[in-house]
């Protein structure tokens, strides 16, 4: 990314310019577009980068309000809030919103989307959507996106899925998947924060998010934010070329992580235990703890994962996807996420179960505890 950054070697030229450097630049940029789209198994011209994932979604979802039919749209319960967020400020102006429920383990049942899609009258089947998060990002949980895509285009009815959590972590095929659109952010596989792509399907076209220039064949206005493109290529590239075993890896970490946690800490629970999950990711949470409370302690201990819930004592800030999944809100406050990658090691596993163990002892007796009643004090 360095000579991007810089104009010493001519390579910070704006690549919409008609300069030799500015060629030179575009090559550099576009070589990145396939690396992008190597790593999902698209091609190159359906790559159209964002700011990031979220940009992504609602350059698909937004699009809606100016269908010209009253559209239908379907998403998981249990989405990103860049989706859901997006798709209830749709409800709000008139589009049809339905949201697919999921069991415990995130499991959307089949037979709730083939209701959905006989309700959409056929004249505007092809301006409605289902988007379903292709990994949950609290969860880990693999959603059945290639079978839903499947059924909907039976029905003539789009597909996205926010892959932001799945690219460089499972195989994504968006060739084969049947998909309408992808969503792709860089950070989560060590490219660059404030650059992704939406990958959409050629031949179908959506009005832009950003007008202004004519930049990405006329499909996102802006400047290229060429250094983060070429840092999300290089990513990408890297990604790929690990993927296997850097998944085998990552597996036989977590079940390691997850046998000794149910082991010896007592009472522990595993969200989505059962299903099929990202091989990085658990979400865990020890009885009566309060998940922001251990999060900063094991901060402390040098270890660093993420809440589930909001940091707050009250139930109204129990995560809210949890709740969705039918967890009660005490179990959801709980929540805390471990994000497993390159760097981490069986010792690093071995020595955040001793911690959690020591921690658990002393949390018991804090007054912060949640109780499983599920009232705080």
């Amino acid at each position: 990314m360095l000579p991007y950054l810089s104009g010493e070697a001519g390579e910070f030229v704006n690549p919409s310019s008609a300069s030799r450097a500015a060629r030179r630049v575009r090559s550099a940029l576009e070589h990145a577009r396939q690396q992008v789209a190597d790593l999902v198994a698209a091609e190159a011209s359906e790559v159209i980068f964002t700011s990031g994932g979220s940009e992504a979604n609602n350059s698909v979802l937004n699009h809606l309000v100016f269908a010209d039919a009253k559209p239908m749209l379907a998403v998981g319960c249990s989405e990103h809030p860049a989706v859901m967020l997006a798709a209830e400020r749709l409800e709000q102006q008139g589009v049809n919103l339905l949201r697919l429920a999921a069991d415990r383990d995130g499991q959307f049942a089949e037979e709730a989307l083939l209701q959905w899609l006989e309700t959409i009258p056929q004249r505007v089947r092809s301006q409605s959507w289902l988007s379903l998060i292709y990994a949950n990002n609290e969860t880990g949980v693999l959603s059945p996106v290639v079978r839903f895509s499947e059924l909907c285009h039976r029905y003539g009815v789009r597909v996205h899925s926010d892959a932001v959590q799945a690219a460089g972590k499972v195989a994504v095929n968006f060739a084969a998947s049947g998909l309408t659109a992808l969503s792709l952010s860089a950070h989560k596989l060590y490219g660059p924060k404030g650059i992704g792509a939406l990958v959409l399907r050629n031949g179908v076209t959506l009005p832009p998010l950003l007008l202004g220039g004519g930049q990405e064949q006329q499909r996102r206005a802006g400047t290229e934010n060429v250094a983060a493109i070429i840092g999300f290529g290089a990513a990408a590239a890297l990604a790929a070329a690990t993927l296997a075993s850097e998944q085998q890896r990552l597996v036989t970490l977590r079940q390691r992580f997850e046998q000794g946690l149910l082991a010896r800490c007592h009472g522990a629970l595993i969200f989505a235990q059962r299903a099929e999950r990202l091989p990085n990711t658990t979400l865990f949470a020890l009885p009566g703890v309060h998940g922001a409370t251990l999060v900063e302690m094991l901060d402390a201990a040098g270890f660093v994962l993420s809440s589930g819930s909001a940091c707050g004592s009250a139930l109204a800030n129990a995560n809210p996807r949890l709740l969705a999944l039918g967890y009660r809100a005490d179990e959801a406050l709980g929540a805390v996420r471990l994000s497993m990658g390159q760097r981490t090691t069986q010792d690093d596993i071995e020595r955040l179960l001793e911690v959690l163990v020591r921690l658990q002892r002393q949390l018991g007796s804090m007054a912060n505890q949640i109780p499983l009643n599920g009232d705080v004090r």
